[in-house]
């Protein structure tokens, strides 16, 4: 739960840190510019808000390793609720509406967390978990959408390098299978989840893994 408070403050600071024309720049994920990728963590933050809020007396049925599922295909940003969030973020016009509301629902998101009760079990998504779980799951969330974020921005502040590590032992879990030792975890994860492609010798330090490549996860 430590690393979710860890890597949702580092995320927020690095929004707040863009200038004005960096929310314009293409973002890491397909068909989304930053500040679409800004407001879908807005939307984000909300969800932590309900999920939190939500408990629910059933078992879990999840973890924060299995909560996650692989994907078939990478997204394109044409799902509905995708190009929602294009019409949104362009509604609010200016950028800094945008860094004022993370703040504001991103501050209340990350305080909950840390009152949360881990033990506590809360349903979202058809599933169960404990807010340990759930809050251990967004790890994963924030880490790879900092990736994206900082995308087309060298001069970005990179994700803490505790949460690249613990995002990347997710990651190797869902594959069921490690990611060569020599990689970086930046590089391990923009791989493995399709946001670079490998090279021709990266193809072969894959070996098998290679053909399984990207693991999408959503």
């Amino acid at each position: 739960m430590d690393l979710f408070s860890h890597s949702w403050a580092a995320l927020r600071a690095a929004v707040a840190e863009l200038p004005d024309e960096d929310f314009e720049r293409p973002s890491g994920c397909t068909g989304w510019l930053v500040r679409d990728l800004v407001c879908h963590l807005i939307i984000d933050a909300q969800d932590v808000l309900i999920t939190l809020v939500t408990p629910i007396d059933e078992e879990p049925t999840r973890t924060a390793v299995t909560y996650w599922e692989v994907a078939g295909i990478a997204p394109t940003g044409a799902d509905p609720l995708d190009a929602l969030t294009v019409r949104l973020a362009a509604a609010y016009g200016d950028p800094r509406l945008l860094k004022f509301h993370l703040d504001d629902v991103g501050c209340a998101a990350g305080r909950a967390a840390e009152l949360a009760n881990p033990a506590l079990r809360v349903g979202t998504r058809d599933v169960v978990l404990t807010a340990a779980d759930y809050l251990s799951a967004y790890v994963l969330e924030w880490t790879l959408h900092h990736l994206d974020l900082i995308a087309h921005l060298p001069d970005a502040t990179d994700p803490p390098a505790e949460t690249l590590a613990r995002t990347r032992a997710m990651v190797e879990e869902i594959a069921g299978t490690p990611f060569p030792a020599s990689w970086p975890d930046r590089d391990a994860l923009l791989i493995a989840t399709g946001r670079r492609t490998p090279t021709d010798a990266q193809r072969a330090e894959l070996g098998e893994l290679a053909a399984r490549l990207p693991f999408v996860l959503g």
